[in-house]
């Protein structure tokens, strides 16, 4: 049983960051700049960095002097379409835990989960890897 509360894991977040620095880096961007600018894993940095050149986010070019760059415009990705490569989409239940079956005519929980997962994917929604070249992040 799997449930809706969302979840930002480490690797998640290694895509989100790399993604932002390698938009806003001038240059080809490489797994150990990454790792050393963020104290992130190399060998974690490089498994989600094969996902996003998998998914076509990123085009990557071997060799001493390659690395990374954005493989379409910063304004055409967004965050949510960044954590799903790494997360998958988030699924909506009528049951924030995922469960098929309650005994209660109403959720103990109320809608706090769909609710906070609702704004967690509007939020990634909104957001481009512009939006951070733009405002000095």
């Amino acid at each position: 049983m799997s449930n809706k509360i969302f979840n930002l894991s480490e690797a998640a977040s290694i895509a989100i960051h790399s993604m932002v620095y390698i938009a806003k880096n001038d240059s080809v961007t490489n797994v150990n700049e990454i790792s050393e600018e963020f104290k992130f894993s190399k060998h974690h940095v490089a498994k989600v960095m094969q996902r996003l050149t998998k998914v076509d986010m990123v085009k990557s070019n071997r060799g001493p002097s390659g690395g990374f760059t954005l493989a379409k415009p910063a304004k055409d990705i967004s965050l949510l379409d960044i954590y799903e490569v790494i997360e998958g989409s988030l699924p909506e239940y009528d049951c924030p835990m995922g469960y098929d079956y309650c005994p209660f005519k109403k959720c103990l929980l109320g809608t706090i989960v769909n609710d906070m997962t609702a704004q967690f994917k509007d939020y990634l929604e909104t957001q481009n890897l512009q939006f951070y070249i733009d405002n000095g992040y």
